[in-house]
């Protein structure tokens, strides 16, 4: 007589083995937020930085001051997008050769961003103008970028499930 077949072990296995690939792109993500772009500490992107943060600072996201402002940071920037993989830029296909991991780094500096600006409201409360928005960040960049809808609503659902971006519509209080 044969003894009935227990699922247990091989789902022990199989629940350790998910946690070592899961651990892999958790590995590169603390690895990531540790060193996130601290090449614009060193030349050639310092001296780009310190030149253009605080003008990009006053400048409404997406704005045709804001892009000429992008356009004159020239070599300083290329060379910051050359060396940083969470920017669309650093791809020759953009978002299309982007990782999971890239994609979420990408994602957290938006966020980011989006908390230097002048007028940002960091309380989470009240308006927000343009500058400060994740919301209008992602919908400028879906164009910019060319993302998706798929991919931008799972930038959006990531962002919403962090408590990046409010609650959609049916489910604000």
């Amino acid at each position: 007589m044969t003894t009935p077949y227990d699922s247990t072990a091989d789902t022990l296995r199989h629940s350790l083995r998910v946690a070592e690939l899961m651990g892999q792109p958790v590995k590169e993500l603390m690895d990531r937020s540790v060193h996130h772009d601290l090449s614009k500490t060193r030349e050639p992107e310092r001296a780009t930085y310190d030149q253009y943060v605080p003008r990009l600072r006053a400048a409404v996201y997406g704005s045709e001051e804001h892009a000429e402002l992008v356009e004159a940071m020239g070599e300083g920037l290329r060379h910051h997008h050359a060396h940083n993989r969470h920017h669309p830029e650093h791809f020759p296909r953009g978002v299309h050769d982007m990782t999971l991991v890239d994609l979420i780094e990408m994602l957290a500096d938006w966020k980011a961003a989006t908390e230097r600006t002048e007028h940002a409201d960091q309380s989470g409360e009240g308006d927000q103008d343009e500058r400060g928005d994740l919301a209008h960040t992602l919908e400028l960049n879906c164009e910019r970028f060319g993302i998706a809808p798929q991919l931008m609503e799972i930038l959006a659902n990531t962002a919403r499930h962090h408590g990046w971006l409010g609650a959609p519509p049916d489910q604000e209080s």
